[in-house]
């Protein structure tokens, strides 16, 4: 790789964020502040997406129960992407689009907020998802790219990054996350 094709790379991924900055800063406001009355109310953070995705649902459950940028008491998330036991059981048992929904049937209170993240917004299992929270009276975000996908159309808010690539939807996705994660914590409050 030589140093025009990364100082290329860098320059589409700036592009991305900077459209974010200017188009999507409302929407995400607008999914922050559903995500904060939520907490503040009793309900829990769902996660779940796959590959990158399921990498940055972790992130998120993890930077709420254990802390973003300062201690608070912990936000209460859970990643329905780490039970591996239950990932294999519902995979071998019911399809693997169930791996998720079945955790939300098993888990989702309403009251709950799932963010459902997915680049091409056409997942299986995260669509799965989300039809099984919508049901549940468990509000849904979607997280995906420029199309959206079925994502964009049965999620009850959905973020959508300007971006038909992969990795710069990725890319403004984990900015986006944190985001969330810092609104999240901002209304937490102090240590706990």
């Amino acid at each position: 790789m030589d140093s025009d094709r990364i100082r290329d790379s860098v320059a589409s991924t700036v592009a991305v964020l900077e459209a974010v900055r200017k188009d999507l800063a409302p929407v995400v406001a607008e999914v922050a502040q559903v995500l904060v009355r939520r907490v503040a109310a009793g309900g829990k953070v769902l996660t779940c997406g796959n590959g990158g995705s399921a990498a940055d649902a972790q992130h998120v459950a993890t930077e709420l129960t254990v802390r973003y940028l300062r201690d608070r008491k912990a936000i209460p998330a859970i990643a329905l992407t780490v039970d591996t036991s239950t990932l294999t059981a519902a995979a071998n048992d019911l399809g693997f689009e169930f791996v998720f929904a079945r955790q939300v049937e098993a888990i989702g209170t309403a009251g709950d907020v799932l963010l459902a993240i997915s680049t091409s917004g056409t997942s299986a299992n995260v669509l799965r998802a989300v039809e099984t929270a919508r049901a549940k009276d468990i509000v849904t975000i979607g997280l995906t790219g420029e199309s959206g996908g079925r994502l964009a159309e049965i999620a009850d808010h959905c973020i959508r990054v300007p971006s038909r690539h992969t990795p710069r939807i990725q890319e403004a996705h984990l900015v986006i996350e944190h985001l969330l994660c810092e609104a999240l914590e901002d209304a937490a409050g102090g240590a706990s």
